[in-house]
């Protein structure tokens, strides 16, 4: 079987790409250091308290992609996911709104399956529809912002994913898409091209065997850091943008009724989102200012896709054509739901 190991490029080219990464945390820093010195503090532990927070998710994910890999299960994933198209992208879509993983969280899971070759319409799907909504969210989202608005969510994520892997389906063979993650991550597949590869032996206790406990440790230890270094620098960014974008400003400009508070709702949830468990408190006291309810999941629908992490992370992973669909998913879907549910709320 072809090794699909989300794994570096030659030494060379890896040590560039970290250096690239790491050199504009530090730069990030020192500046913030010379020119926001009272800065510097809490934007080192906002990002540190968003690592932790997020950390138990991007290990439980990591460790998932890695045991998919070792137990040789992802040549069976891709057999399923490329069985009949529809079957299989309204399968992805479901089972990503019923799925524990974040935006970021799910990026490992996402490499490994676009380097094993399933096709990218159901890892389309499960990718839109997962970030927003999960059992735990849910029930927080139930407990803030009332059932009503938990249930349209949790709708709107499986519709997202469906729309998203149909319309990836449709561009199958498009030239653009036949090679979607970047040099050096992982094997790269068509969507038509890759199919099922040959069943190797499905090993469950890999670990009595020291070439797949190998492969396990090398994806483990490669992903984590790809993301560590990718979602530090995100939260330093972010921190700079909590702290001087102010909430005020924001709850007034998406209030009132006016007709750019949905599409407005949209475009601040990108950059101002910071994780779900954050958000659904903040937008509960920015519709107790006034924020109009179609505009709260609008917010809430485009951050949980396209937030600054989330993107960052989807940016490193596969080429500009693809980066740019997911995106293009997040923000249109995201606009549609804050328009049907503001309707439904008159």
């Amino acid at each position: 079987m072809t090794d699909t190991t989300l794994q570096p490029s030659p030494v060379p080219g890896f040590l560039r790409r970290i250096d690239r990464v790491v050199i504009a945390i530090g730069l990030i820093v020192a500046a913030i250091a010379i020119f926001l010195p009272e800065q510097l503090g809490p934007s080192a532990i906002f990002t540190g308290k968003n690592l932790l927070a997020i950390m138990p998710f991007l290990v439980l994910s990591v460790a998932l992609a890695a045991w998919v890999k070792a137990t040789g299960l992802d040549a069976q994933i891709v057999k399923v996911f490329s069985g009949h198209a529809l079957t299989a992208i309204f399968a992805a879509s479901l089972f990503g709104a019923l799925s524990p993983f974040c935006s970021c969280g799910v990026v490992p899971l996402i490499a490994g399956l676009l380097a094993a070759g399933v096709p990218l319409g159901p890892v389309m799907a499960f990718w839109i529809a997962s970030p927003i909504m999960d059992p735990q969210m849910f029930l927080i989202t139930s407990a803030v912002l009332g059932v009503p608005f938990a249930v349209v969510k949790t709708i709107a994520a499986v519709v997202m994913g469906l729309g998203a892997g149909l319309a990836i389906h449709a561009l199958a063979g498009q030239v653009f898409l036949t090679s979607p993650l970047r040099a050096g991550v992982g094997s790269s597949c068509s969507t038509s091209s890759c199919g099922p590869k040959k069943d190797p032996e499905i090993v469950w206790p890999f670990w009595q065997h020291a070439e797949r406990r190998a492969m396990f440790t090398g994806e483990a230890r490669g992903t984590g850091w790809f993301l560590l270094r990718w979602l530090t620098l995100a939260f330093v960014l972010e921190s700079l943008m909590v702290t001087y974008v102010p909430g005020e400003l924001v709850g007034g400009w998406l209030g009132g009724g006016n007709w750019w508070s949905i599409p407005l709702g949209v475009l601040v949830g990108i950059p101002a989102y910071l994780n779900g468990f954050a958000a659904v408190p903040t937008i509960n006291a920015l519709l107790d200012l006034g924020m109009m309810p179609g505009a709260a999941m609008a917010f809430l629908v485009a951050g949980s896709v396209t937030s600054i992490p989330a993107a960052m992370a989807v940016f490193a992973l596969v080429r500009l054509p693809l980066f740019g669909l997911y995106i293009s998913f997040g923000v249109l879907g995201a606009f549609a739901t804050g328009l049907v549910y503001q309707a439904l709320m008159f």
